[in-house]
C-alpha cells in the first residue's frame, strides 16, 4: 500500500497553550468530550468540518494552526 503521509490534529496542544481545559472547549463548542478526547489523540480517522470550524471559532485559530500534514519518507532518506 502506498504511503500518502499523515495528517496530525494539534488540538492537545492549542488547548495548553490556550489554557482552556477540554471541559470547557466541550461546552463551548457544543461537542461531547469524548469527541475533544478522540481529536486530542488524533483517534479521528473522518474530519467533520462542522466540528473543525466549532474548535477553529471557539480557540480562535485556523486550520493550519490545527491540522499538520507529514509527508511520506522519502524513499532516498531511508
Amino acid at each position: 500500500m502506498e504511503d500518502h503521509g499523515k495528517i496530525i490534529i494539534k488540538l492537545d496542544a492549542l488547548l495548553k497553550a490556550s489554557g482552556l481545559s477540554k471541559n470547557k472547549l466541550s461546552h463551548r463548542a457544543e461537542m461531547q468530550r469524548s469527541q475533544i478526547n478522540n481529536y486530542c489523540q488524533n483517534r479521528i480517522t473522518r474530519l467533520d468540518i462542522d466540528a473543525l470550524a466549532r474548535i477553529c471559532n471557539t480557540l480562535g485559530c485556523t486550520l493550519n494552526d490545527l491540522l499538520e500534514y507529514i509527508p511520506p519518507e522519502n524513499e532516498e532518506d531511508k
